[in-house]
């Protein structure tokens, strides 16, 4: 720990350092780790429990009368009225992680009077510690980050994460994928929303987006990329985001074209940019359906006729190369 740093900071780095210890161990055989599900597609296992436990005990180690905000107990440990709360995630990341895929982390947050002032994102497999101080920039293993310089979207990677959970809107997920995809140089799904946003903070990828997300998964992420000069919200660019379930982040330009694209697709939208969605949805399903009526009245499909093995053999065989 750095004598330089917060002690608010320090303590939370060496609550984060606990909890990648636990998870690092149980990495090494992730066959063995007991697994529950809370809800389809949602996980939670043992080390999800140990992990949020060392935090907690560090934490309340050093600041007894503190607050705590955890994903998997929620506010059953620590103060319930006190200024000073911890916000915990204490393994972004589980559905990766139990199969082995090395894209997860710790997050902690600690806000005070509702606004986040420390953050820690823990990349325990690569030993990567993003850390931020409210007005003191961010930093990655101590070193300064900034978010990207890039200002043209065609020239941007950005991350985001797909809905999995029943009663997530698939169609309109399909629809705003479907309105960056074409317009940037790639779009990645890594499946830890706080390290997306550490990633941003850190210049690796220009901007990030996603709906669904707790409060855990965004508040020490956030402030890492508003400490590295970047801007933070929701799909229509409004700051006060953490419980609206909905985030997006990005260099300042970048920010600003990608809530121009998803603004519309936000559940506070305006009642005409939501009409608009709305109508052009049904445009494309009317267009889909008419579509599939007519494959399905095309002669070609009629009377399908078995290949001569030299065609099958061309369909079935990949070409040598040269």
């Amino acid at each position: 720990m750095s004598s330089n740093l917060h002690p608010m900071l320090n303590v939370a780095i060496k609550a984060a350092r606990a909890a990648g210890a636990i998870i690092n161990r149980a990495a090494l055989d992730v066959e063995a780790v007991r697994i529950s599900q809370k809800q389809i597609n949602d996980f939670v296992t043992e080390v999800d429990h140990a992990a949020e436990q060392a935090i907690i005990e560090t934490l309340l180690t050093a600041y007894p009368g503190h607050g705590i905000l955890a994903e998997e107990s929620g506010s059953e440990h620590g103060s319930k009225h006190s200024e000073y709360v911890w916000i915990i995630d204490p393994l972004d990341g589980t559905t990766n992680f139990i199969h082995g895929f090395p894209v997860y982390c710790v997050s902690i947050a600690l806000a005070v009077r509702g606004k986040v002032e420390q953050a820690v994102v823990y990349d325990p497999s690569r030993n990567d510690l993003f850390t931020a101080t409210r007005g003191r920039g961010a930093f990655l293993n101590e070193r300064r980050i900034r978010v990207s310089k890039r200002t043209r979207l065609g020239e941007c990677l950005i991350s985001t994460g797909f809905p999995f959970r029943p009663g997530d809107n698939f169609k309109q997920y399909l629809n705003m994928m479907a309105e960056v995809m074409p317009r940037t140089a790639g779009l990645r799904r890594p499946g830890a929303a706080a390290l997306d946003l550490a990633y941003v903070a850190a210049g690796y990828t220009d901007g990030f987006f996603e709906s669904g997300l707790s409060i855990w998964d965004v508040a020490a992420g956030g402030l890492l990329v508003t400490e590295a000069g970047g801007l933070v919200g929701n799909f229509t660019g409004e700051a006060d985001y953490m419980e609206q379930r909905e985030c997006l982040a990005g260099a300042p330009r970048i920010y600003g074209q990608l809530v121009t694209l998803l603004g519309k697709y936000s559940k506070f939208a305006s009642a005409g940019d939501k009409a608009a969605v709305r109508q052009a949805a049904e445009v494309t399903e009317v267009a889909g359906v008419a579509g599939d009526e007519a494959a399905a009245q095309s002669p070609d499909d009629a009377t399908p006729t078995a290949p001569d093995s030299a065609a099958e053999d061309t369909q079935t065989r990949p070409t040598a190369a040269p």
